[in-house]
């Protein structure tokens, strides 16, 4: 007769097994990974995290992590007497803002990650879009009113040195990116992390882009229950838009992730952080935990069950 304790064993040996399909259908591919929210903020998120990172690497897999840092920023501009201000989302960064944006993203936040990979028994390498040309940009201007608005030093990519990023994943590093990118005219330029890691996916032609934000996924209505839909194409996405189920702050993430699959990423996933071990219970299980968005309804191998109940 069985023990309990044999039994949790083999239902661990269960999960290892739902999981090889994935890793088998990943091994060598690009993984792009935005890292923000409260995953970065919260301890035990922070090396929950790491520890998938690095897992991913050791199965055979090539991560790029991603990392954003605004409530960090938001601390030192404060102790500096610099007030915060938003246009559209994005950080009004004058001369002085960008500073310490910099300071923040690349001094601190870029190379706390790296060391905390490293803790985990991975070889990270911290850089931003400043280094070696990687991420190209020019001066942002936002619509205000139908106005376009200068908001400062704030980027928009122009172009991705997709070689030399490949360089770095595709042996035994995991490259950790600051999204700060260089500018025609030598200067830096803060850009928006999300959009930096969509756009780094589509010129990687990634298999997989993944947002770790502060919420669980899309939701069906309200009439349907508002539970979590675990898988959505991209007509769906669109038809939900239309219908007004996906609304407000969800609206550029998803259409984000339309944006990355039509030009070139395999799926892309939208989870919560906020949940240890998010990354792996997301890409190795057929439900996941959050919103996979992908091009249509196809599965990796013969009966993958993402799209049940979907």
């Amino acid at each position: 007769m069985r023990s309990d304790e044999m039994d949790m064993i083999i239902k661990k040996a269960g999960i290892l097994i739902e999981a090889l399909p994935y890793i088998q259908r990943l091994y060598g591919k690009t993984v792009v990974i935005k890292y923000g929210g409260n995953a970065m903020v919260n301890e035990a998120l922070k090396d929950s995290v790491m520890e998938d990172v690095t897992l991913l690497k050791y199965i055979g897999m090539n991560p790029i992590l991603v990392h954003g840092g605004g409530p960090d920023i938001s601390v030192i501009l404060k102790k500096s007497g610099i007030e915060s201000r938003f246009v559209n989302g994005l950080r009004v960064t004058d001369e002085a803002t960008m500073e310490i944006v910099q300071m923040v993203l690349v001094g601190k936040t870029n190379k706390d990650i790296v060391s905390r990979i490293g803790k985990k028994g991975g070889k990270a390498i911290g850089i931003s879009g400043i280094d070696a040309g990687i991420i190209k940009c020019k001066k942002h201007y936002p619509e205000v009113d139908g106005i376009k608005t200068d908001i400062g030093f704030v980027g928009e990519i122009t172009g991705i040195d997709s070689q030399s990023l490949l360089r770095l994943a595709s042996n035994d590093y995991i490259p950790v990116i600051a999204p700060i990118g260089i500018g025609e005219d030598g200067k830096a330029y803060n850009i928006n992390a999300d959009t930096v890691a969509g756009e780094i996916a589509s010129a990687l032609k990634a298999e997989k882009l993944i947002l770790l934000t502060d919420v669980e996924g899309v939701r069906t209505s309200d009439e349907a229950g508002g539970g979590i839909l675990h898988a959505l194409s991209i007509k769906e996405v669109h038809d939900m838009i239309g219908r007004g189920i996906i609304e407000g702050g969800m609206i550029p993430k998803v259409l984000g992730c339309v944006n990355a699959i039509e030009n070139g990423v395999g799926r892309t996933h939208i989870i919560d952080g906020r949940i240890p071990h998010c990354i792996l219970l997301e890409i190795f299980t057929n439900k996941g935990i959050g919103t996979m968005i992908s091009a249509d309804k196809d599965v990796y191998f013969k009966d993958e069950k993402v799209w049940e109940d979907s």
